[in-house]
């Protein structure tokens, strides 16, 4: 007899050789206590029909019907937190991707017609919209004098991400970025068409395989700068460049820098290359998932709006690590807006609750979720990206 022993766990029966022919951390599964912890750290477990812990169980016991027919893994925004809190170290947001995957791949499942529709678009069109992506610079018609020609060499390349591109709500955090950049003296480009969509919200519905094209293209696009150092105002497409890319790509180059805005401003702010005025404000900072609980970046946020004068920054409840998600990632906005909007509003509150004016975050997707969900839930909060307010505060620096 070959394969893994057959374990008990709670009086139940567990044959982990499914999971792991499947390509599970079958072992880890295994351990797990059945406490709960994911459950109760999930900002959409409210609307999930079974928690975490019993597709685990499900597929210890290869259940694959079973696990087809759920909505759980659909509904899970791959904000981490589970993953954080997981007293046995189980990588629960990883396992619940796979899970997607699974499903897909196996033919258990019909990949969902949102997430078919999305996959055609970022296919065929390169982006989230379906737009021409040459109109990826749009954004920057109303910005003075325009953004002139782009250098076709530079040292750094700034990637700015489909949503800052193609939502009109989010045009203010690349207009204020290239501000920010142009006033620095910072060697930048932007590739415009020559990007593509990274490809995140493929991988996190499970269709990984399709995000290799997309992955290539914007690396030998990148190549051709000549950048040693790209920077992005997207904490998802930071997280996709700096650990799926690597691992999609052999030959992916180690001498190319990888840095989310917060941290390369953070840098430029230390360095004195930006001026920062006063800015007399009442503010909250969001840590985003993929920025905080992913990367473990929440000091340098912090470093740059402590460095504003005038700025006072109260903490949520949850803060840092122990964040609660805005709702918006996951692609679970296609399956259920009113689970992301009551992940939404309950940060909201939180914000609410500490009497700041402005809830900041580093995020286009946390900046586009938070506008709606206080316009939705009418909470008098106003929603800002961390750019907006670092260029805020060099306009009052000028002035002095």
């Amino acid at each position: 007899m070959t394969g893994k022993p057959i374990t008990v766990l709670d009086g139940c029966a567990l044959d982990l050789n499914f999971a792991e022919e499947k390509g599970f951390d079958a072992a880890k599964i295994g351990t797990c206590l059945q406490c709960g912890t994911c459950s109760s750290s999930c900002p959409t477990y409210f609307a999930m029909d079974v928690p975490p812990r019993q597709i685990w169980r499900m597929l210890s016991l290869g259940m694959k019907d079973e696990i087809s027919r759920l909505s759980t893994y659909w509904l899970c925004t791959a904000c981490n937190s589970c993953t954080v809190r997981c007293p046995r170290g189980i990588q629960v947001a990883e396992t619940m991707r796979r899970v997607r995957e699974l499903v897909i791949r196996d033919g258990l499942q019909v990949a969902p017609e949102p997430l078919s529709h999305l996959k055609e678009m970022i296919l065929q069109s390169h982006n989230m919209m379906g737009d021409d992506n040459e109109t990826r610079l749009i954004w920057s018609s109303n910005l003075p004098g325009g953004i002139g020609e782009m250098k076709k060499t530079a040292e750094v390349v700034w990637f700015v991400g489909c949503v800052a591109s193609f939502y009109p709500m989010a045009y203010k955090i690349p207009q204020s970025m290239v501000q920010i950049l142009g006033r620095s003296g910072v060697d930048f480009t932007i590739m415009g068409g020559r990007e593509w969509c990274c490809g995140f919200p493929l991988y996190t519905a499970g269709m990984s395989d399709s995000i290799r094209e997309l992955a290539r293209h914007n690396l030998e696009a990148v190549k051709a700068t000549g950048a040693k150092t790209l920077v992005s105002t997207c904490a998802s497409c930071f997280h996709t460049w700096k650990h799926i890319y690597p691992e999609f790509m052999r030959d992916f180059p180690e001498d190319l820098e990888v840095l989310h805005a917060t941290e390369y401003l953070a840098r430029l702010a230390e360095k004195e290359q930006i001026k920062l005025g006063p800015v007399e404000r009442v503010i909250t900072y969001h840590d985003p998932c993929d920025l905080g609980k992913r990367n473990g970046i929440f000091d340098e946020p912090r470093f740059v709006l402590q460095k504003i004068p005038g700025i006072e920054l109260r903490e949520m409840a949850n803060y840092r690590q122990n964040s609660l998600c805005c709702g918006g990632g996951g692609n679970v906005e296609a399956f259920s807006p009113d689970a992301v909007n009551e992940a939404s509003k309950n940060r909201l509150l939180q914000a609410q609750d500490t009497g700041a004016e402005y809830v900041v975050s580093a995020c286009q997707q946390c900046m586009r979720t938070f506008f709606n969900g206080a316009r939705k839930n009418q909470i008098r909060l106003r929603a800002m990206d961390f750019t907006q307010l670092v260029l805020e505060s060099m306009d009052n620096g000028m002035r002095g």
